[in-house]
């Protein structure tokens, strides 16, 4: 592979840190949703991700091994709707110890803003994280120099997949979200999306005893 087809791949796959499945714009209307409950109310939760986050474009891989969420629970009656989600602000997730398959190319992921995630109960029970304007970017050293910002111009949900369990887990599969890139010679300026696949590992920190659910 040539260097400037290498930088343009590594610059694709780096950009895939920005994602967690999103919802297209050209996706079918969901139908009507039914009642959800989260519980415990009022419980603090960490997001940790188990094992490794893999981001790919064509044959080149970045690799994290480490990234985490933070949030809360709504405190009864907020933790119940009867026609939909239940939704709570989570902090902006980090990614970190971030590697490249392709030698001399180093992603660096940042993060911001005011992100939430949204339950839904159901069969699969789904998870919905909104993203902010420019919540997510990813800039990389090396063999090129480039910024990677999701969500542009208009907050991005991205949609994934709980599953109730101790610990109960949220998995991301084959994410896309919208991206804009910028830089020089090489940076894949065209590039519009990104994609990620990553398993979380969520815990009560409240009481550690407990599993946070989702139910009617």
């Amino acid at each position: 592979m040539s260097r400037t087809r290498t930088a343009l791949a590594l610059g694709l796959a780096a950009a895939g840190a920005l994602s967690v499945a999103s919802v297209t714009a050209t996706a079918a209307p969901a139908p009507l949703a039914g009642s959800t409950t989260v519980t415990p109310a009022g419980h603090s939760f960490k997001a940790t991700l188990s094992g490794k986050a893999t981001l790919k474009a064509g044959s080149v891989t970045v690799t994290c091994m480490v990234s985490v969420s933070t949030g809360t629970v709504p405190a009864a009656p907020g933790n119940q709707n009867a026609s939909g989600p239940v939704s709570s602000p989570i902090s902006p997730p980090t990614y970190s110890s971030c590697t490249s398959s392709v030698w001399g190319v180093t992603p660096t992921v940042t993060t911001s803003g005011a992100w939430s995630v949204s339950m839904q109960n159901g069969s699969p029970i789904t998870a919905t994280m909104t993203v902010p304007t420019g919540g997510l970017v990813v800039q990389t050293s090396g063999l090129a120099t480039c910024t990677v910002t999701a969500a542009p111009t208009a907050p991005a949900n991205v949609a994934g997949t709980w599953a109730n369990g101790a610990p109960p887990s949220l998995t991301f599969t084959n994410a896309s979200v919208p991206v804009t890139v910028t830089g020089g010679f090489g940076c894949p300026t065209s590039a519009t999306a990104s994609v990620f696949n990553a398993v979380y590992k969520v815990t009560d920190t409240t009481d550690p005893a407990q599993q946070i659910t989702v139910g009617p």
